[in-house]
């Protein structure tokens, strides 16, 4: 009956309006502070306590202005829709027992100075739990409206959530309790032996049996897990296949930062902490923690050259310098529409920061000696470079130009203008080539090395060369996840190159942090290999992602086999099969020991290289690459009939 009249009443649109909106917080403050003005009142009336003639005008005075003034410190008046009971509770309690505690002391201070007692202790207890009785009251009933009228509530999302320990309880009760949840927790899966078929608190605790997944998800008509984020590794050591199969969705409750009680913006609700799983989360590792100290030691309030500072890499770069305190950070690149918006971002995230936009080619020597002679950075950072593979199969001489060319330019003017410190970024790809694009960076890397000892050798080694390489980084462009996200948007297919290709990956942030404290770690020569976890096979990857778009492999999206492309090998390496590794203080950075080269006979060689890069000599250019790195063997290439010259010729 009360619902049907209530329903009946919020079919009235000003009526709907003005019971369904929250009360504005001024009111709450009033009522609140009436609730503890009425308080006194009745506990003053009774009073037996004070001294005799003793007016109670004072007292009750100082309590009300006590309890406001709480009030507007914890600002328990707010929110009081959106807040769970439990959290709405806690608030509450902590207000009335600050005021109380604040009371109690003043009321012991002054009878032990004038002897006078205006208000007996037990009547201030008796004050604040009649003050706090009545306003969760007065809380509870307009939660109660505000859902009774609004009809928030009604159209939750039933969810299992994963584990049963306390704090996964605690969770799926919040959720439960919100007033404007968009989740109903339903039960908790225990994939552990110790506890289940039992209920706590009415949430029945269901034991996980990968048999029987889909049943007791069907059996409480939900489609949906929803999971701690420090959970993240249970969900990554296999149970995501699981789930996944059984097309159930995958939800994270990430975690929750403490609400600041200064921005009317806030949305404390635990709900909207809750985000569909993504399959960076399912490929990533635990945290790699850097050195971030050390790292500003060195960075901090120095000028820092970065290159390529517009791509995935070099723009996080670019940030994660900023966050460490840089005086100025020059930033080079030749893609303007790019550098544009980089250079927006850093002004609404880091508009303290000095920032130098630098539009140019990294193969112009006198643009690049203005841009040293200007700035005289300390730190240079080079990430430009051409990274596609099959693109550079068959631009061959602009990935020599780019580079290695490239390279040697900011090479050799970090030696003029007395860098500190030179940082090269590589790939896993420069190890046992099969591609112009990873011959064309170990070329780099042989020349930044072989300077690096010249240097030594002829008692110049004031700027350290250091060069770091890592696989494939999730998200940058270009790379495979967007570009699968987009043929599963379109409907399929998906398409791989090969079945049984593998790679291994890394989120930018974290290469990029590892850059930066290899770079400030290194002493000079260094080839930097990072620990990149795992390998991934592709075909796996794509089939997790048509998963978790909750589709079906084969069936609403279908995966094809495309065929390797020009220069792609099956698996990438981060050493060759001569190269060892020395470990350093972080145990996710390793120093590669590779074959070093004389630098008078890699000069020699690049007056020959750059003279073919630049002709368009290509057959011979990539000659000359392959008798530079005797390991570059290509593979699925047009190049492939030169190892057979090079052969025939040793033989």
């Amino acid at each position: 009956m009360g619902q049907k009249f209530w329903e009946r009443l919020s079919r009235y649109g000003f009526i709907k309006t003005v019971l369904a909106n929250p009360a504005p917080r001024w009111m709450v403050l009033i009522a609140d502070t009436f609730i503890v003005l009425l308080s006194c009142i009745l506990t003053c009336t009774f009073n037996t306590t004070s001294a005799p003639g003793v007016s109670s005008v004072f007292p009750v005075t100082a309590i009300v202005a006590t309890y406001f003034c709480i009030s507007l410190i914890f600002k328990s008046y707010w929110y009081i829709i959106r807040l769970s009971v439990i959290e709405d509770m806690y608030r509450l309690a902590l207000h009335v027992s600050v005021a109380s505690i604040i009371l109690v002391s003043a009321s012991l201070i002054i009878e032990a100075i004038s002897g006078t007692r205006y208000l007996g202790i037990w009547n201030l207890i008796i004050i604040a739990v009649f003050s706090f009785a009545v306003m969760m009251c007065m809380r509870l009933l307009m939660k109660y409206f505000y859902t009774l009228i609004t009809g928030a509530g009604n159209a939750r999302k039933p969810v299992i959530m994963l584990g049963s320990t306390i704090n996964s309880f605690v969770f799926a009760s919040a959720l439960k309790n919100e007033t404007e949840g968009q989740f109903d927790p339903v039960a908790l899966l225990n994939i552990s032996n110790n506890r289940y078929d039992t209920t706590l608190n009415g949430i029945p605790i269901l034991k996980y049996e990968q048999e029987n997944v889909k049943a007791i998800f069907d059996k409480y008509g939900c489609d949906t897990l929803l999971f701690l984020s420090t959970q993240i590794e249970q969900i990554r050591s296999g149970l995501a296949d699981v789930f996944l199969e059984n097309h159930i969705k995958l939800l994270m409750l990430n975690q929750i930062e403490e609400f600041g009680d200064n921005s009317d913006k806030l949305e404390p609700n635990l709900s909207t902490h809750v985000r569909n799983i993504k399959i960076e989360d399912l490929l990533g590792r635990a945290t790699i923690q850097t050195d971030n100290p050390h790292i500003s030691q060195h960075i901090y309030n120095q000028v820092v050259l970065i290159t390529g500072a517009a791509g995935s890499i070099g723009s996080e770069i670019v940030r994660q310098v900023a966050m460490l305190g840089a005086k100025e950070i020059v930033l080079v690149d030749q893609a303007e529409t790019p550098m544009h918006e980089l250079q927006l971002d850093m002004e609404e995230s880091f508009p303290n920061t000095k920032i130098d936009l630098i539009i140019g080619d990294i193969t112009n020597w006198e643009r690049m000696e203005r841009v040293f002679r200007k700035f005289r950075p300390k730190y240079v950072f080079h990430a430009a470079a051409y990274k596609h593979v099959p693109m550079m199969e068959h631009n061959p001489s602009e990935a020599i130009l780019t580079n290695v060319f490239g390279s040697k330019n900011l090479a050799d003017l970090s030696v003029k203008y007395n860098v500190d410190k030179f940082v090269m970024i590589s790939t896993d790809k420069a190890v046992n080539p099969t591609n112009i694009m990873g011959a064309s960076k170990r070329i780099a890397e042989i020349y930044v090395q072989s300077l690096f000892f010249n240097l030594i050798k002829s008692g110049n080694g004031h700027t350290k060369f250091i060069t770091t390489r890592f696989g494939n980084v999730l998200g940058s462009s270009g790379s495979v996840i967007p570009r699968f996200s987009k043929q599963i948007e379109d409907g399929g297919p998906v398409t791989v190159t090969h079945r049984e290709i593998i790679r291994y990956f890394m989120t930018i942030p974290e290469a990029c942090s590892l850059v930066l404290e290899a770079g400030c770690m290194g002493n000079g020569g260094e080839i930097y290999i990072f620990d990149m976890g795992r390998p991934i096979k592709i075909y796996d990857l794509a089939c997790r992602m048509i998963s978790l778009a909750g589709l079906k492999v084969g069936e609403d999206i279908k995966i094809v086999e495309t065929g390797l492309r020009p220069g792609e090998k099956l698996y990438e390496e981060l050493l060759n099969d001569k190269e060892k590794t020395i470990a350093t203080h972080h145990k996710k950075i390793m120093i590669a020991q590779v074959q070093t080269y004389e630098y008078s006979d890699i000069l020699e060689s690049f007056d020959q290289l750059y003279q073919l890069a630049k002709s368009g000599e290509v057959h011979n250019l990539v000659t000359t690459m392959k008798l530079i790195v005797p390991e570059f063997h290509s593979q699925n290439s047009e190049w492939e009939n030169i190892d057979k010259e090079i052969n025939e010729v040793s033989k």
